[in-house]
């Protein structure tokens, strides 16, 4: 059994709770922290879960929403992977196996 963590980015619920809705009132207050973002950066960065994060904006978000870190993330299980009965129609069939021919130079 395998299982697969993520994340939960909870920023633009932070935001709107600040009555921030646009993606541009992070930029200024961002700026005035040392970080420096363009406008299509911050809306990446609220628009879905960033995969990497510079402590320093993490640090900064934090800091202009007035939450922890664990506010701005929740760490969950995104799907848990069963072992699959025998005889399970969802698998698809093994790919079919092609025989070669090796060539030796000069024949």
């Amino acid at each position: 059994m395998i299982r697969k963590m993520g994340i939960r980015w909870n920023l633009r619920r932070l935001m709107a709770g600040r009555d921030m809705f646009q993606t541009t009132d992070l930029v200024g207050p961002l700026a005035e922290r040392g970080v420096h973002l363009s406008r299509e950066q911050v809306f990446r960065l609220v628009t879905q879960p960033p995969q990497r994060l510079s402590m320093d904006t993490f640090a900064a978000l934090c800091d202009i929403l007035d939450c922890t870190p664990n506010d701005l993330i929740e760490v969950e299980a995104v799907n848990t992977q069963v072992r699959k009965a025998a005889g399970d129609e969802t698998t698809p069939p093994p790919p079919s196996a092609r025989r070669t021919q090796i060539r030796r130079p000069g024949r």
